[in-house]
């Protein structure tokens, strides 16, 4: 395990289509946060006392990553602290550079003096959750920032010395927004991020969204609208030099995200705080939920897991295809039956390059049908 993620849970307000696994607070527990995954830590040690200091079954640490909630509200003399204990455990300190370390950051929280403390911690990488250029519809999203504040961050960012900047934005929100989608991407575009992070609305239970569209407030999200949407964003990013490695997902060159390639690769990965996951190529594991059991749990000494699954071996193949569908690798064109290639390849839903398949967005758009075409489901596509 090369691979480190870090969850942490805390948000000032939760969006309006959020189900993360998030604690809502006025104020951060930062201390008892830093405790708590710095104990947790030690617990995974010590029940694997067999393992060397550092040791995480690889030669070093090759990412960081902190998601959330909001990483970016932790201060940064916490945030310092986190990540000087994380990165000396696991040897990387000499090397931190090295590491890809990544905070995931609301507009609102970046400030001259937050941006050059989070780099001088070791960040080298920022996730900024713009979601919107459009002032209405981020007040929509119960959003706490508007669109001037997304370019001020950016531009905080840089003067700090940072170079890989991301943007995440959502696309597919319910038509009477009258959201202007490609002007987004324009305006996206304008900042020049390293890379672009691209997510359809989806409507989970239990959120605001949901109970909006259930008494009729707002409408479901369109398959059709998905559709174009997904298929603008291909051609405006690519027109601005902008490459789409996995299917949510576009980078200028040199700037593909490792961590989450690393998740898309199948490659191991250790989870710390509540939450969070872990996976070690035959066994996902993941937290206790909320942060209050968390804490109590790491507090008494007790085991942080909330529960495991095993991938038997007809699991795992059906991952394997599907993760390697999802990226720009694409799949070995062995692993694909003449007859579904060529009907893939007819559709205008793959293409062959050299001895992999590859998708085009119009195969992405359905990229679940087609593994199941590929397992033999009838009817999947």
């Amino acid at each position: 395990m090369r691979h480190l993620y870090l969850h942490v849970p805390f948000c000032q307000r939760r969006c309006s289509y959020c189900d993360f696994s998030i604690a809502v607070r006025k104020r951060i527990p930062a201390r008892e946060y830093v405790d708590a995954v710095l104990r947790e830590l030690a617990l995974v040690r010590a029940a694997d006392p067999g393992r060397k200091p550092g040791d995480l079954g690889g030669e070093t640490l090759d990412t960081l990553y902190l998601g959330g909630g909001t990483p970016s509200l932790l201060p940064p003399d916490a945030l310092a602290t986190l990540l000087t204990s994380l990165l000396d455990a696991f040897r990387a300190t000499s090397s931190r550079d090295a590491v890809e370390v990544t905070l995931e950051a609301n507009p609102e929280d970046v400030s001259p003096e937050h941006a050059a403390a989070w780099r001088r911690a070791g960040v080298n990488r920022v996730s900024l959750g713009a979601q919107s250029f459009d002032d209405g519809v981020l007040q929509w999203m119960h959003r706490s920032h508007d669109a001037t504040r997304i370019s001020d961050a950016v531009r905080d960012l840089r003067a700090a010395g940072f170079d890989n900047i991301s943007l995440d934005l959502i696309f597919a929100l319910p038509v009477e927004l009258e959201r202007d989608w490609a002007r987004d991407l324009d305006l996206a575009c304008s900042l020049h991020p390293a890379h672009l992070s691209l997510y359809g609305l989806t409507v989970e239970e239990r959120t605001p969204l949901a109970r909006w569209i259930s008494r009729g407030a707002t409408s479901a999200p369109d398959d059709e609208r998905y559709a174009e949407e997904y298929l603008l964003a291909h051609s405006r990013l690519a027109a601005c030099g902008y490459h789409f490695y996995e299917v949510s997902n576009a980078a200028r060159n040199g700037h593909r995200s490792r961590h989450n390639s690393a998740y898309w690769s199948g490659h191991a990965y250790l989870g710390l705080g509540p939450a969070a996951h872990s996976f070690d190529g035959r066994a996902r594991r993941w937290n206790l939920t909320g942060w209050e059991s968390y804490r109590r749990a790491v507090a008494a000494g007790q085991p942080t897991v909330e529960a495991e699954e095993v991938l038997t071996d007809e699991q795992r193949e059906l991952e394997r295809l599907y993760l390697a569908l999802r990226t720009d690798a694409g799949l070995a064109r062995s692993a694909c039956p003449p007859d579904r290639l060529t009907a893939w390849l007819g559709e205008g839903w793959a293409e062959v390059e050299g001895e992999r398949v590859v998708c085009r967005p119009e195969g992405w758009l359905r990229l679940d049908a087609l593994v199941r075409d590929l397992t033999g489901t009838p009817g999947a596509v």
